[in-house]
């Protein structure tokens, strides 16, 4: 009897497929990981997101995270099945150790967090004008006196 973990994977689809791809994509993932043994508890879709640095000449991406229940010996064979699909761009398997679970699960029931892509909403919710105002001022935050000060500590250790 081995001893089963919580993991979470959370993997970038090729972006430039049409959505029944994606999700046909996504089915046969979760269904592989399924018939290995392992408990799909959640399955969040991110969605179409740009990519930090190009991937395969590739600048736009699907991201799919899913948290699921399984035996530690699965997870070569679930990341081996990632590499070898031509359609999934990166991806990453983490073991989600029980306090942080603990915390998501305690963040979301009080609304501090939602499932589904936490930083999005909370960009979204915020009216354009108000966002490019805070980028503003942190930006400014720092005078031409403060910046002289903090390179003359520098120069003296």
């Amino acid at each position: 009897m081995s001893i089963r973990k919580i993991y979470e994977t959370t993997f970038i689809v090729n972006a430039a497929l049409e959505d029944p791809d994606i999700e046909a994509i996504i089915t046969k993932v979760t269904n592989y990981v399924q018939n290995l043994g392992a408990d799909i508890l959640q399955i969040n879709k991110w969605g179409r997101r740009r990519l930090a640095y190009p991937i395969n000449k590739k600048y736009n991406g699907f991201y799919v995270h899913i948290i699921y229940d399984a035996s530690p010996t699965i997870i070569p064979l679930i990341e081996r099945f990632l590499v070898l699909d031509d359609t999934i761009l990166r991806h990453l398997t983490l073991a989600l150790p029980k306090k942080l679970r603990e915390y998501r699960l305690k963040a979301i029931s009080e609304g501090k967090a939602t499932e589904i892509a936490p930083q999005e909403q909370a960009v979204a919710q915020q009216p354009a004008t108000e966002q490019t105002t805070e980028i503003v001022e942190s930006e400014i935050a720092e005078t031409p006196s403060q910046v002289d000060e903090q390179s003359e500590q520098v120069g003296n250790s």
